[in-house]
C-alpha cells in the first residue's frame, strides 16, 4: 500500500487531496503508477492525461517519473513548481 498526495490542479481534478492504493506489480515506476492511475476514473484521467506536466516526490523528496517505487511509502504529484 502506498498513499498518494495530490496538490493544485491534480487535486481539483481527481477530487481528492488523497488516497491509499495498492497497486499491481508490473507498476514498478512513478511513470507506471500514473499509467495505471488515469484509469481509475475520469478525474483520474484528467489529471494524468500528460504525465509530462506532472512532478513527483518519493516519501518528501523530488524524484523523476522514471524513479522506481520500491519502499515507496508516500508519492506526492503535483504540476511543476514556479518560483517569483
Amino acid at each position: 500500500m502506498v498513499r498518494l498526495l495530490y496538490f493544485a490542479w491534480v487535486r481539483e481534478r481527481i477530487g481528492l487531496d488523497e488516497e491509499v492504493v495498492d497497486p499491481p506489480a508490473e507498476v514498478a515506476t512513478i511513470a507506471d503508477l500514473v499509467g495505471w492511475l488515469h484509469g481509475r476514473s475520469a478525474g483520474h484521467a484528467a489529471a494524468f492525461a500528460d504525465p509530462a506536466q506532472l512532478r513527483a516526490a518519493i516519501d518528501q523528496r523530488f524524484a523523476p517519473l522514471a524513479a522506481p517505487l520500491a519502499g515507496a511509502r508516500e508519492i506526492a504529484l503535483f504540476p511543476p513548481v514556479t518560483g517569483g
